[in-house]
């Protein structure tokens, strides 16, 4: 005789293997089973430790995103080597300076040679002129680049007054350009005057043909350099500073030579100002000065 389970018992049925489940004892449970019933009854929470660190996310759930603050945070592979170079919105002082640098480079070149003699002797720092319209001579004699737009003296322009401007502003970098312009072409032209007066050098030496930017880029140098770190510092005054002693001691120029040094030691002498300069302009790309050399 065929046994038949009745109704009250078909609850008791095993869903999956359709045996009758033991009375009296939980249902039992099947590994194979990985989403919750169709009872809506919701899986158990995972336990977390009890310092409170939250369960790990599956792996199917991917990388958490990087916030947008944080992105914009991180720092850049590559060096902006634009910004050695001077522009009209970052360095305003340097790029028009350097404009105007441009179109008397391109006059000397160009233009008729005696023409540029007369230019060249009318912006000379010399003595005689010195004595009859200083300021005048002292602010054209800095229009003019000894040797061009290929002179050694017209990269470092671009590079050193575009990093001093960056850091200190473009009226202060015009000051400690003026400054190591000015003090080095009198600490050079007023001993000739008295030497000519002693009788130690002819009369001649009074029109000593005299112009450039040289004086105010090497007072520039010695500015920045104390705005840099140690070993950078360092390099720059052994190597600048070396290049002047060497040709110092050739004695081809002693006048303008020593006029370099000169520069050279204004600039150096400014440190606690641009140092102080720095720490006030709040510019970008500033470098906080650490111990000296």
């Amino acid at each position: 005789m065929d046994r038949t389970v009745a109704t009250a018992d078909a609850t008791l049925m095993d869903p999956e293997s359709g045996a009758p489940s033991l009375d009296g004892l939980p249902r039992q449970r099947t590994t194979s089973r990985a989403a919750p019933s169709s009872a809506g009854v919701a899986p158990a929470p995972a336990p977390s430790s009890s310092a409170g660190v939250a369960p790990a996310l599956p792996s199917s759930a991917g990388p958490a995103p990087v916030p947008p603050s944080v992105a914009r945070s991180a720092p850049r592979r590559l060096p902006r080597l634009w910004l050695l170079l001077p522009s009209p919105l970052g360095t305003p002082f340097t790029f028009a300076y350097a404009l105007v640098l441009v179109v008397t480079s391109l006059v000397a070149e160009y233009a008729d040679p005696s023409f540029v003699h007369v230019l060249h002797q009318a912006s000379s720092t010399d003595v005689a002129h010195l004595m009859r319209d200083p300021l005048l001579v002292l602010v054209a004699s800095a229009l003019w680049v000894a040797g061009g737009v290929t002179s050694p003296y017209a990269l470092g322009f671009l590079l050193v007054l575009t990093a001093l401007e960056r850091r200190t502003g473009g009226r202060r970098t015009a000051g400690v350009f003026l400054l190591g312009h000015v003090l080095a072409t009198l600490a050079t032209e007023v001993p000739v005057g008295f030497a000519v007066l002693a009788g130690h050098l002819p009369d001649s030496s009074l029109h000593r043909l005299d112009y450039g930017i040289s004086f105010g880029v090497a007072a520039c140098v010695g500015a920045l350099a104390g705005l840099l770190t140690p070993w950078l510092r360092c390099t720059i005054l052994v190597v600048f500073g070396g290049s002047l002693v060497a040709d110092l001691v050739e004695f081809a120029d002693p006048m303008t030579d020593w006029g370099h040094l000169m520069a050279l030691s204004i600039g150096i002498g400014m440190w606690p100002v641009v140092r102080r300069w720095q720490r006030t302009s709040g510019r970008p790309g500033a470098v906080a000065a650490a111990s000296s050399c």
